[in-house]
């Protein structure tokens, strides 16, 4: 049952997000050991039937998942309808973004502008002490300020996704599966008889049917514009369908045939043009960075980053512009920087590997 409408407002209370994954499952039962005053939401972001792809999240039924696992750990459950704020800040973005030649990551803003800031507010509201998640992340007291670490589990960790958590809200949010293996969730969940216990992971781009976006995005827009392909010098090579269907170092499907592999150096909307190059020419030494949320003071020193969630830590250093832009230097160039993606910072300390913070990549040199 839908129901927006929670009569609830209890100083004790706490709110686990469950998205009807193994992950949010095994958090809320945790806090269930824990707390006897816990509640489980779960947000319905878009429209179950348009997507047929298994991997998905908060729709349809994994709805019914989350409520299941509910029922069987005995704590009320609710289903708020979240489409109109999803599609305002996830879907609508992730389109307009392809559309002007960058490379969106909509989990980002997911949980910037849904679960991070709607979420939060809706659980303040209710007069909650915290709100649950079950994200891979760990969160440690340090003096008198809270900081995150990648997990224990460094295969799965989401640290990349979660930069722009407030600072404000760091005390408010729990993260009970940092310390913990995925392998450990999954046993967990069997043991205490999860129907859920070997669910398949959900995929980022969960609400593109089949995670064929390209095709998603030309549903979606109207009379897709033709363009050239070029060289560096400014040949035409061959005509594009769309910029949409490019992202930066991409080499399948240009449908160009040379001595030597051709890459997507740049995206140019304006002219609505795809530039392509040798592999050696699509690499990048400075990355600019804008709309920065930092977790904790950084002055210009030297740091770790990643410039895509499944990327190696790179060295470099920030030199800061203002309180929401830098430059991050690179130490040696890395390949297919894209503007659009994330560039996430790092420290490492005697407590592990610690999120700094993070912006996007507006463009790269």
């Amino acid at each position: 049952m839908l129901n927006a409408e929670i009569n609830i407002s209890e100083p004790n209370l706490v709110v686990v997000a469950m998205s009807g994954g193994v992950d949010s499952s095994v958090a809320a039962a945790i806090k269930t050991k824990e707390s006897d005053n816990v509640i489980g939401i779960t947000l319905k972001l878009y429209d179950a039937k348009k997507v047929t792809n298994s991997k998905t999240c908060c729709a349809g039924a994994d709805i019914i998942d989350a409520k299941k696992i509910a029922n069987t750990i005995t704590i009320p459950h609710y289903v708020l309808d979240y489409e109109e704020i999803f599609r305002k800040n996830v879907i609508d973005p992730f389109i307009s973004e392809y559309q002007s030649g960058r490379t969106p990551i909509p989990c980002i803003n997911c949980n910037e502008k849904v679960k991070f800031l709607d979420l939060i507010n809706f659980s303040r509201k209710l007069g909650a002490k915290s709100l649950v998640t079950g994200h891979y992340i760990k969160k440690i007291k340090i003096k008198n300020e809270w900081a995150l670490y990648v997990p224990e589990d460094k295969e799965r960790d989401q640290s990349y996704f979660l930069f722009s958590i407030k600072v404000d809200d760091l005390d408010f949010i729990d993260f009970p599966l940092g310390d913990f293996t995925k392998n450990e969730i999954r046993n967990f969940a069997k043991k205490m008889h999860f129907h859920l216990h070997d669910k398949a992971d959900s995929q980022d781009i969960c609400f593109v049917p089949e995670g064929d976006y390209k095709n998603f995005i030309k549903k979606n827009i109207q009379n897709p514009i033709q363009g050239e392909i070029v060289d560096l010098q400014n040949n035409v090579i061959e005509t594009h369908e769309g910029i949409y269907n490019f992202t930066i170092g991409q080499r399948r499907g240009l449908g160009i045939s040379k001595e030597k592999p051709m890459y997507v150096k740049e995206i140019d909307p304006k002219n609505n043009r795809v530039v392509i190059a040798e592999k050696e020419e699509v690499i990048s030494k400075e990355i600019f960075v804008k709309n920065i949320n930092y977790l904790t003071e950084i002055d210009d020193f030297d740091i770790k980053v990643r410039v895509r969630s499944s990327g190696n830590f790179l060295n470099a250093k920030i030199q800061k512009n203002d309180d929401r832009e830098a430059v991050v230097i690179l130490d040696q160039p890395e390949n297919a920087v894209s503007p659009g993606q994330a560039c996430v910072f790092y420290a490492e300390d005697n407590n592990g590997i610690r999120l700094l913070g993070g912006g996007w990549i507006d463009s790269t040199n």
